[in-house]
Formats: C-alpha cells, sequence, structure tokens
C-alpha cells in the first residue's frame, strides 16, 4: 500500500474524532490525547533530553493544537500535525536556552565508516548516552533526521537554517556521534 494511501486512511480513521473536538468534546479531545500523547513526549524528549520539559511541551503542544485545530485542514494525519505541533514547540524551547547553529560551510558527503555496531555489541543505551551528550544543535539536527524521518529540506524549514546549515549539521553530528560511541567501546574493552 502507498504512503499516500496510509496517511488518507488515517486522515479518514481520525476525521470523526477531530470533528468532535472541534465542537469542544472533552471526551474526544482526551481520546485524541490518548492516542497521540506517548509519540508527542518521545518527538519532544529526543530533541530536549529533559523529561520533565518534554512532558510540559507535550502538554502544551495539545493545549496550542485544541486551541488552533480549526486551522487543521485534514491534509495529513492528525499525528503527524500534532507531532510538527511538539517538535516546533521543542525546538523553541532550545532556542531559550539560546541555542545557536555554526555557520556552515558545504560539508562535502564523505564515505561512511564501515561500522557494525552489531558485530562490536553496542548497547543501545550506550548510543543513547551519546546522543544526549551532543551539542543542542547537533542533537537536534540528528533526531529530526534519523528519528522522526524529517528531510534536509524540512529540518531547515522547521529550524530556520539552509538546506547546507542542516546537512552539514548532520554530518557533523554523526561523526561526533560515532567518534563518541567509540570512546565508550574503547572504555568499555
Amino acid at each position: 500500500m502507498s504512503k499516500l494511501k496510509v496517511e488518507k486512511r488515517q486522515v479518514d480513521m481520525h476525521a470523526k474524532l477531530v470533528k468532535q473536538c472541534r465542537k469542544g468534546s472533552r471526551k474526544a479531545q482526551f481520546e485524541l490525547y490518548q492516542l497521540f500523547y506517548k509519540q508527542l513526549y518521545n518527538a519532544s524528549l529526543r530533541i530536549v533530553q529533559d523529561t520533565q520539559e518534554a512532558e510540559d511541551i507535550m502538554q502544551e503542544s495539545f493545549l496550542t493544537a485544541f486551541e488552533k485545530l480549526e486551522t487543521y485542514k485534514g491534509e495529513v494525519p492528525i499525528g503527524a500535525w500534532l507531532r510538527r505541533i511538539a517538535v516546533n514547540r521543542s525546538l523553541d524551547a532550545l532556542r531559550k536556552r539560546k541555542m545557536e547553529f555554526e555557520t556552515a560551510d558545504v560539508i562535502k558527503d564523505e564515505p561512511e565508516e564501515d561500522v557494525s555496531y552489531a558485530e562490536e555489541q553496542i548497547n543501545i543505551d550506550a548510543v543513547k548516552d551519546c546522543i544526549k551528550e551532543l551539542p543542542d544543535n547537533y542533537r537536534a539536527v540528528l533526531s529530526l533526521y534519523l528519528l522522526e524521518g524529517y528531510d534536509h529540506e524540512e529540518i531547515s524549514q522547521i529550524l530556520n537554517i539552509t538546506n547546507s546549515t542542516s546537512r552539514s549539521q548532520y554530518a557533523r553530528a554523526r561523526k561526533k556521534l560515532q567518534a563518541k560511541v567509540k570512546e565508550k567501546m574503547q572504555m568499555i574493552n
């Protein structure tokens, strides 16, 4: 089944629920919350790296969504629309921390090293810890690209940076993450 058909099915599936929410049904709002709160929380947590702040952002995202539900046009699944609100609020939180992106020179794609994490038996928690240690700007681009599935054009729009800055931030984040993982592995062995 094509991605477009799956998205259309999801839009149709939640259309009745959205309609009830627009009418102010608290029950429908709670049902929508129950369906998507974990996704919003996890998306936010991957970006802000603070459980309390991610929970606050998730709650604020739902409040914003319910206030602005009339602007939802149904062109994308409601879950994607909600997640976009949470991602934007998370990025706003990082900006409040005075996150600054490095101005980017276009970095030529370098061939990736042949690293087999399965062969080295890297613990997933160790990788997560390494991601947490990345600077905010690197972690944001890496999370949006790898974990949230946004492409560099979308990331550049979300973060208000150029496409080449998104690519270079991702390349630097990937390199820094590889170095941190390698360092952690050496400490283990």
